[in-house]
C-alpha cells in the first residue's frame, strides 16, 4: 500500500523567523492571494498599491481592516487580487487574511469563525437557463 505523507503543521515560530504565511480567499469570481509577515505595524499592499489607493472608499477599507480588531498582532500584508468587482475583492481579501491568520495562530480560529471571516460566501450569479431571459425571468406569457 501507498503511505500518505503527513504535512508538517506550520508553527508561529517559523513565521517569526522571516517566513511568510500564504492563504487564498475567494468571493464570487474574485480571488485574493494573501501573504502575511509579522511586523511592528499593520501595512497592507494590494497589487503593489497601498490600501487607501486600491480601496478608495472608507466602507471597503473597513471591510478589509475589520479582521484586525480580533487579533493582537501587527502584520505586513501583501496581496494579489484578480477577478470580480471591487466589493467582492475586498471580501475575498478579508477571507484570505482570516485563513492566513489561523495558520499563524490556531487559537484565533474560534474568534474568527464566530464572526464569519473563515466562511467562503457561496453566493454567486446564477447561470442563465434556456428559454428564459435571465436566470429566472421568463418572457411575457400570452394565452393567444
Amino acid at each position: 500500500m501507498i503511505e500518505k505523507k503527513e504535512r508538517p503543521a506550520r508553527l508561529a515560530s517559523e513565521s517569526v523567523a522571516g517566513r511568510y504565511i500564504e492563504a487564498v480567499g475567494r468571493r464570487k469570481t474574485s480571488v485574493a492571494r494573501v501573504r502575511i509577515i509579522p511586523a511592528s505595524k499593520i501595512t497592507i499592499s494590494i497589487n503593489d498599491k497601498e490600501l487607501e489607493k486600491y480601496f478608495p472608499t472608507p466602507s471597503l477599507q473597513k471591510t478589509v481592516l475589520s479582521i484586525f480588531e480580533y487579533t493582537e498582532g501587527k502584520f505586513l500584508v501583501t496581496a494579489k487580487l484578480k477577478g470580480g468587482g471591487i466589493s467582492s475583492q475586498a471580501e475575498a481579501l478579508r477571507h484570505g487574511l482570516g485563513r492566513a491568520l489561523v495558520l499563524f495562530d490556531p487559537n484565533l480560529r474560534t474568534k474568527l469563525k464566530v464572526k464569519g471571516f473563515l466562511k467562503r460566501d457561496p453566493r454567486a450569479k446564477e447561470r442563465r437557463k434556456f428559454g428564459l431571459k435571465k436566470a429566472r425571468k421568463a418572457p411575457k406569457w400570452s394565452k393567444r
